[in-house]
Parts: structure tokens; sequence; C-alpha cells
């Protein structure tokens, strides 16, 4: 065997960043027990507290928490008083991790992962197979995870901001407009929509039972459901009722057929109908996609995304890291020809079409 010698610098350095990836990875367990138990919730607002004080609010047992606080001082999501031997959670950090109506909420993302390393043999599956994987076999933790996240991060932008960025949009829905939500899920943006603009009725479509079930409840929670239908189907089963507003809220890229799927969505437009196309923020070319972002994305992409677009026929896989040019040339394909991006964040893009 070549013996190639190692560049000990570049080594440490490596090594310290794989060990923190790791450590981050036994922290993101921390979290998510510190969500589901309350324990943020608990700390939120209170001032210092000792150990036995967070866990008399908890309602948990005092050693488990003391080790749990043990690894919040670690990581610096919890301040430490050593003298006093109290603990305190900053009010910012407390938006991230604890209250449950704050755009920036975090803990619920944490389920995602939880469900990709349960569902860890079936993405060996299939990337020996090539076989792709449906969203809808995937551990239940998946679809509450991507549903709570997704309901606050749009919460805080999809009436106040992309709408807005629309051209011309928000008058049509106030003076009352059909709206189509292609993948709804859970249907949180279909709600939310719903409930910022009462002349307006609107139809949510996608291809996961369950997770249409959960939307007609949320509806009906929310006092909507008047105005809101959802329905099992796929992009392609889209029915061509004539849309002021049609929308993709991070779904086209998990599509096997994106091109079919915004070629039907044009013959379901009204005149002058718009689409607003919600993806993953990404640059068009790899290299720019560096980052904890692009990092979340492409991993993300490579289980659930690409391969539930492998499992409905995989005819264009584009996965989450798509990036402008790929989905402009998806539209223009379908026949679209007006194409702008209309708003953007660090997470999203947010594109405008138009036949």
């Amino acid at each position: 065997m070549t013996t190639i010698a190692l560049n000990e610098d570049k080594l440490q350095a490596f090594l310290d960043r794989a060990f923190t990836d790791l450590a981050a990875s036994y922290g993101g367990v921390m979290v998510s027990l510190g969500d589901k138990l309350g324990l943020y919730r608990a700390l939120a607002g209170a001032g210092p507290l000792t150990s036995a004080e967070l866990a008399e609010r908890a309602g948990c047992a005092e050693r488990y928490v003391r080790e749990w606080l043990g690894s919040q001082v670690a990581a610096a999501y919890v301040e430490y008083d050593s003298a006093a031997e109290t603990y305190e959670l900053p009010p910012e950090h407390a938006a991230v991790l604890a209250d449950p109506d704050s755009p920036m909420l975090l803990t619920p993302a944490y389920n995602v992962p939880a469900s990709m390393w349960i569902d860890e043999d079936r993405a060996v599956q299939a990337f020996r197979t090539g076989e792709g994987v449906p969203w809808g076999v995937h551990d239940e933790r998946l679809f509450c995870g991507v549903a709570a996240f997704y309901q606050n991060a749009y919460a805080g932008s999809l009436v106040p901001q992309w709408l807005p960025a629309l051209d011309g949009v928000v008058e049509q829905l106030e003076r009352g407009a059909k709206v189509a939500d292609v993948g709804c899920g859970h249907g949180h943006s279909t709600v939310l929509m719903a409930e910022a603009f009462p002349n307006s009725t609107f139809f949510g479509i996608d291809p996961h039972e369950a997770s249409i079930e959960a939307a007609i409840e949320n509806a009906e929670a929310a006092g909507v459901a008047d105005r809101v239908t959802f329905s099992v189907g796929t992009a392609v089963d889209l029915p061509e009722q004539g849309f002021d507003l049609i929308c993709f809220f991070d779904a086209l890229h998990d599509m096997g057929d994106p091109v079919g799927a915004a070629r039907q969505a044009r013959s379901a437009l009204a005149d002058g109908g718009t689409v607003m196309l919600v993806e993953p923020y990404a640059a068009d070319s790899l290299e720019d996609n560096e980052g904890p972002i692009g990092r979340l994305y492409y991993s993300a992409s490579t289980t659930l995304c690409c391969a539930h677009a492998v499992s409905e026929g995989g005819h264009n896989v584009l996965g989450a890291q798509a990036g402008e040019a790929r989905l402009a040339d998806v539209f223009a394909e379908a026949g679209f020809t007006h194409w702008r991006r209309a708003e953007q964040t660090p997470f999203n893009l947010v594109l405008e079409a138009r036949a």
C-alpha cells in the first residue's frame, strides 16, 4: 500500500470540523427533547432558574434536567451563572427555541432529520437500486415536522411580504379570486391566505392522504372551511377551473414531472392569472451553494425530494437546490412567457410566472 503523507494542520482542522458536526447531531436530540418536554418554554421569560426550579416548572425529574442543562450551556443555548447555579434562556434564543408563534422557530424542524434517520434503510436501498421513495412511506415525524416548520415561516412572510411582491395579486385577492395551492401538505399556506382574504376561495391539492385530512381539520379550526376545499391528487390532477393564482410552496422540486405540473398550471390559469413559485434558496452553481443552508437543503433533497421525484417517474429530478435558471427553463418549456424573481430571503426564492 502506498503511504500518503498527511498535512497535520489540515487533518486537525477537518477533524475539528467533523467533530463539531457530530456534537451538533447529538445536540439536535437535546433540542428535540427540550421542545417535547416544554423545557424551553418553561425557561422562556422566567429569568434565572435553578435546575430544580426548572424541573418543577416543566414537570420533569431534576437529575435529567440538570444534565440536559449542561448540554445547553455547552452549546451556548442557555446562559449559566456559576455563582448562583442558575440558568437563563435569553429572549433572542427563546424566539428560536420556545415561542410557538415565532417565524424563527426551529424546533419543529428537528423532526425531519429524525425521520431521515428512521428511514435510513430506505435511502440505502434507493441508492443501490435507483428506485424512488414516495413521500407517504416516510416516518410520520417527517410530515408533522415539515408542516410545523413551514407554518411559522410562511406566517411571517407569505401575506405581509411575498404576495405583495407579485404584480397586482393582492388587489385581485381583496376583490375576490380563485386560488390553488399545489402540494399544500397540511394546508397551512392555504389557510393563511384564506384568513387574510375573505372574499377569495381556495383549493388545495396534495398526493398524501393523511396530510389532506390534517389540512381539512386545520381549515375547520381556523373557521375558513366554507371557502377552502382540499383534494388528494398530484399536480397533474389540478382541475382546469380558471384560477387567478396558483401557488407551489416548496413543492415543485419534489415532483417527478415539473414541466408537466407547470403545463397543467398554465392550462388551469384564468386569463391574466399568476403562478407563484416558492422554492428553497439556491444559486445556479454548486460552488455558490456552499454553507449551512445549502448543506441542509442538499441533505434533505438526497433522501426526501429527489427520492419522491424518482418515485413519480423522475422525468426531471430537480432537487431542492435547483436554482432559478433551471426553474425558469421548466416554465419556459411549459409555455410561460413572463418570469421574474419577485422576492427572496436567505431560505427561499419567490418567483412569478404568467402565460
